[in-house]
């Protein structure tokens, strides 16, 4: 697979793609499982010079293909360059670097010290598979391909058919990179990927929205398949009297409504203290000016609903909740909603009981921090929880009496890129994290040995039969000496 020639501009596969669709076939899919079992089974994958090459193949093509994945990712959902690249593929370089770095010391086995030789070793699980929301198709498809193919697995990636020529362009290049026989491009519906889990993988790790996240881990259940699931869900954002009120709408504004508020993890709403609720709405307006002109259409720098499905139901609900402060257009014929921040909403509105994965901000009002505490505290978990306060008690409060997949203070989002940081939900947010060694961790089974001598027999023989008392008070003082020092184990 190394070898290959460098891989052809796609600019005429996007010319055929209204022409043609690409979706893999169930028996295809048993097909490319087979083959990665086979390739894993041979033992390739344990090699770790197998590992980095493929690592070091991840990092080239993002490389070579930039300006492609650009370019698909603007025809899909409008994304600006500078998004693209910021966003999904620095990211994803990041990841492969900091696990090329690494490596070494993550496979090494883990010892603990005693008498007998304890260690912890991680072994690669097998086949994995990846399926990644259409928010995020590359750093959602190829971050978690990054952990997998560190941990020594084999894997099959499911790039979002929403994003259809992003994910036509990941199976297009993967031939020319990664090796041929371990790693597979599959493109399914959402609605077949249940069918696609029950052939039976080793893992399986899914990001996108709840629904399809409970489909997936039934689906696996059945084959007793772990799972890794990272969902979406209403992200609260509480922003305290006692801020900087420009900084903290600069930050909100620009997580909120880059890649036009699709995302798993930009503030779904704001809980704002009362007081300066006019305040904060202004600098927001302010901001949105800033950053997209007076004619947000017109601007190069937002971009568009993924496709007609999104945007009817992103529109219904802004026509259904609260009063529109800003924006509010919406263009049928381009896919495009305005960025639109709404006031005067309450909890029973559309657009507080369902994901959003649109650029429309709720802004509901709360007289004190215990109040916007509860408030989030009696909705289900949420993948990340946002605060912005100058004082450090209010932050630690938030963060301690709310339970979220993670927690950022005075800025949103970035939290959720750090390669030292693992990320992912609890409750209903999924389970499971990926990053960095977290997402080597995902894709290994740790294995417990014990490497044991045939020594010590003298001592050992106190637990086999006929059982006596004598011998049992033995080993009871023996225990009660051992627990100081956790080697328990010893005198078995």
């Amino acid at each position: 697979a190394m070898s290959c020639p460098p891989s052809p501009s796609p600019a005429r596969w996007f010319k055929a793609l209204r022409r043609t669709r690409l979706k893999t076939y169930p028996l295809e899919c048993v097909d490319l499982l087979r083959r990665a079992r086979v390739a894993f089974q041979s033992g390739r994958t344990l090699k770790e010079s197998f590992r980095l090459t493929q690592l070091e193949a991840v990092v080239r093509m993002l490389e070579e293909h930039e300006s492609d994945f650009v370019d698909a990712l603007g025809r899909d959902i409008h994304k600006p360059r500078f998004e693209t690249v910021v966003s999904e593929l620095i990211l994803v370089k990041n990841e492969a670097l900091n696990a090329i770095n690494n490596l070494k010391k993550w496979m090494q086995p883990q010892h603990s010290t005693s008498l007998d030789e304890c260690l912890v070793v991680s072994e690669p699980l097998g086949v994995v598979l990846i399926m990644a929301t259409w928010c995020s198709p590359v750093q959602m498809c190829l971050a978690p391909l990054v952990g997998a193919i560190a941990a020594g697995n084999c894997a099959i990636i499911s790039p979002s058919e929403c994003t259809a020529h992003t994910a036509e362009l990941l199976q297009r290049l993967t031939p020319f990179y990664l090796d041929n026989e371990c790693f597979h491009v599959i493109i399914a519906g959402t609605s077949d990927l249940p069918e696609v889990v029950e052939l039976k993988f080793d893992h399986v790790f899914f990001a996108g929205n709840r629904e399809d996240g409970s489909r997936i881990a039934q689906a696996a259940a059945r084959t007793l398949t772990p799972v890794t699931l990272i969902l979406g869900s209403k992200n609260p954002c509480y922003v305290d009297q006692h801020c900087d009120i420009a900084t903290t709408a600069q930050r909100i504004a620009w997580a909120c409504f880059h890649n036009a508020g699709q995302s798993l993890v930009a503030p779904d709403y704001i809980l704002c203290h009362a007081d300066i609720k006019a305040q904060l709405v202004q600098a927001l307006k302010c901001c949105l000016i800033q950053f997209y002109g007076s004619n947000p259409r017109e601007s190069c720098s937002f971009g568009r609903m993924v496709n007609l499905e999104i945007f009817n139901s992103t529109r219904d609900m802004l026509w259904r909740s609260g009063k529109v402060a800003v924006g509010g257009q919406v263009i049928e014929a381009e896919k495009y909603i305005a960025p639109t921040i709404l006031t005067e909403v309450v909890e029973s509105d559309p657009i507080m009981q369902q994901d959003v994965f649109g650029p429309v901000l709720p802004v509901l009002t709360v007289n004190n921090m215990d109040e916007a505490i509860s408030f989030i505290n009696k909705h289900d978990k949420p993948l990340c929880v946002y605060a912005y306060s100058s004082n450090s008690k209010v932050i630690s409060r938030i963060m301690r009496e709310t339970s979220s997949g993670s927690f950022c203070s005075n800025d949103s989002i970035l939290q959720t890129l750090m390669v030292n940081l693992p990320f992912g939900g609890v409750g209903a947010s999924g389970m499971g994290s990926y990053h960095g060694r977290y997402s080597f961790d995902t894709f290994s089974h740790r294995k417990s040995c014990l490497l044991r001598g045939t020594r010590f027999e003298c001592v050992t023989y106190l637990r086999y039969p006929p059982y006596d008392d004598r011998n049992l008070s033995l080993m009871t003082w023996a225990s009660s000496v051992s627990q100081r020092s956790q080697g328990w184990c010893q005198i078995l």
